[in-house]
């Protein structure tokens, strides 16, 4: 692993559990009944924690990256899709056309774009477009079926580039951070991560991706389990390796560096999952910097989050990707920073407590 990487993993310090105690204490002043905006204190204890301060200040502005790439598992017949769409979807992305174009625009987010691993020639970003970052480690993995999807050393610089993307969204101003990706058949790859690292069966976290038929699942399911079987153990960095995907190891190394950097960190939905998985082996130091934005309708992503014990914010059985699902889950999380900071206490707005 390169120095990015690991220079972010030595940065992540603990959260503040003083801050966290005194969001608490001052959620129990303000003019409601205890405990009931549920979650949402949750959350606002989690910011006061991560800001070292409360109240946090808001989490804003929020920065999407979204880290494309291919994998030589598409040869399987796992999809549809043609590999082509990846290239065309990142072109889509810097056009501004894309679903996580329009939500970026509806939160107020930025969007950075990042070809970590795209198979086909990428243009030139759109002028005015979101920004292209060009960190291509190689031009997709190899087929996770017949062997290892990359070597230990593009995992490496993968994760790099992830962690470089987060300290540099951070340092210019960004508040918060949320995980986006492309890449078609990311979700084998990501359910081969998933199944490997949290134990479960093939068929329980292998999913119908973009609406493939049941023929074509079982041949997912069937690659799936036969990639996992071949690993000797649960090593993140292995199992990164041999099943995973550029963009999940930018992902991973992606949510390393925005704990690094103490910015909450928004993960999407399947890939995310799986990069986030990688991540919390690599450094569990990340996991109180993580909020789980929704649950994607991919199964690998519901065992993914429940293995790490995370609470997904909204459920709108969305599978789509991009961050479309984070995005989403923007607007909630600046919210429980302002009841902490906007919110009257009891004293303050002369209600009578009970």
């Amino acid at each position: 692993m390169g120095s990015a990487f690991d220079g972010a993993v030595t940065a992540i310090t603990p959260p503040d559990d003083a801050a966290a105690t005194a969001a608490l204490e001052h959620l129990d002043r303000l003019t409601k009944p205890p405990g009931s905006l549920g979650r949402l204190e949750r959350v606002a204890v989690q910011l006061a924690a991560i800001a070292g301060a409360s109240p946090p200040p808001v989490p804003a502005p929020a920065a999407v990256a979204v880290f494309a790439a291919d994998h030589g598992v598409w040869a399987e017949g796992v999809t549809p899709w043609p590999q082509e769409v990846t290239a065309q979807m990142v072109a889509n992305f810097c056009a501004g056309g894309a679903a996580i174009n329009v939500l970026a625009r509806q939160v107020g987010a930025t969007v950075v774009v990042v070809d970590v691993g795209v198979a086909g020639p990428v243009g030139d970003g759109a002028a005015g477009g979101p920004r292209l970052i060009r960190a291509r480690v190689a031009p997709g993995t190899a087929n996770l079926a017949a062997g290892p999807a990359m070597t230990p050393g593009q995992a490496g610089q993968a994760l790099d580039v992830g962690a470089a993307v987060a300290a540099d969204l951070a340092a210019g101003g960004a508040g918060c951070l949320v995980t986006g990706d492309m890449g078609i058949a990311n979700t084998t790859a990501s359910a081969a991560v998933i199944a490997a690292l949290t134990g479960r069966p093939a068929a329980e976290v292998t999913g119908r991706g973009t609406g493939i038929d049941d023929a074509r699942l079982a041949v997912k399911v069937g690659v799936v389990s036969r990639a996992v079987g071949r690993l000797g153990g649960r090593d993140p960095l292995t199992v990164l390796t041999e099943v995973g995907g550029l963009e999940i190891a930018a992902l991973a190394g992606f949510i390393v560096g925005a704990a690094a950097a103490r910015r909450p960190v928004i993960v999407d939905g399947v890939i995310a999952a799986a990069g986030l998985l990688v991540a919390a082996g690599l450094a569990p130091g990340v996991l109180p910097y993580a909020i789980a934005g929704h649950r994607s309708a991919e199964p690998g992503a519901t065992a993914a989050l429940e293995h790490l014990g995370l609470d997904p914010l909204l459920d709108l059985e969305l599978r789509l990707g991009e961050g479309s699902g984070a995005c989403l889950a923007v607007p909630i999380v600046e919210a429980a920073a302002r009841i902490l900071g906007e919110m009257a206490t009891f004293d303050s707005a002369g209600v009578t407590e009970k």
